[in-house]
């Protein structure tokens, strides 16, 4: 899926599609957030004794990142979709028409690649 998206992406920016380039990046953003390790603390066996918190030895902090499935990609596209539809009412609750056809059509872009997994 990361694959495609960055492709179109690179299909959008070419194309000078800003809309589908905003959404897109975004998608990526929040596939990057949610596969991020969670933070944690280093084994006391692995701290340097010369930095407060840093590990010793090359690599030692390194940690792999999370690999979402295709059922959790899929929610957080759905989810980040909802969330945009959501915003982009309240734009136009609060008299912002601009703002929400911009954040309705970033989220046209986005459905898109949902169940596409």
């Amino acid at each position: 899926m990361r694959d495609r998206l960055r492709r179109d992406l690179t299909a959008a920016i070419k194309a000078r599609n800003a809309v589908a380039v905003s959404a897109l990046r975004a998608l990526l953003t929040a596939i990057d957030d949610a596969e991020a390790a969670a933070p944690g603390r280093a084994d006391p066996e692995d701290t340097s004794e010369h930095v407060a918190g840093a590990s010793a030895g090359l690599g030692r902090s390194e940690v792999a990142r999370h690999r979402l499935t295709d059922a959790a990609l899929d929610a957080l596209i759905r989810s980040e979709v909802a969330q945009w539809r959501a915003v982009a009412r309240e734009y136009e609750a609060r008299g912002r028409p601009d703002a929400a056809a911009r954040l309705a059509a970033q989220a046209d872009v986005a459905i898109g690649y949902a169940g596409a997994t």
